[in-house]
């Protein structure tokens, strides 16, 4: 018996180890977008992406959910971010740094922040989003980066 408990152990020591980051993916967010039919995949950060498919445009729109959260004066928050633009690709300068932080000034729920060189359209919110204001925030992230992306990228859809 104590066999078997010692190689459960390390079996899931191992998988741990080498079962990479999309086992980190947060099981509470699968729940959540399976409930609201959002059909989804994890990429190898464990974060949950959904494509949105905005037909009658000819475009898509992929979002991300994080598949971790963070912890931060008790609130326990998850962001929702969405791509827009790159920086060098599509002239993202200091004046247009300057747009983006005053619109962000304006926005609701979400702000522009740089990843490396992509821009994102990000929510951070807490934790506790049912399945239907969590693809709601989605659908803003989607909708926001990607009308972002048609003024920065002259309708390319790469994002």
């Amino acid at each position: 018996m104590r066999i078997g408990h010692g190689l459960l152990l390390a079996a899931t020591l191992l998988l741990t180890i080498i079962g990479g980051p999309a086992a980190a993916a947060d099981a509470s967010v699968k729940a959540r977008l399976d409930a609201r039919g959002v059909k989804h995949e994890v990429d190898g950060d464990g974060d949950y992406k959904v494509t949105y498919n905005y037909a009658k445009e000819g475009r898509t729109q992929l979002v991300f959910v994080s598949g971790r959260t963070e912890t931060l004066g008790g609130f326990i928050v998850r962001e929702i971010f969405s791509p827009a633009g790159r920086v060098g690709k599509d002239a993202i300068d200091g004046a247009k740094a300057l747009e983006l932080l005053a619109e962000s000034r304006n926005n609701k729920l979400g702000s522009w922040e740089l990843g490396g060189d992509v821009l994102y359209f990000v929510l951070k919110l807490p934790d506790t989003l049912s399945g239907a204001e969590l693809e709601s925030a989605m659908d803003i992230a989607a909708q926001t980066a990607d009308d972002m992306e048609i003024k920065l990228s002259a309708d390319r859809d790469e994002l």
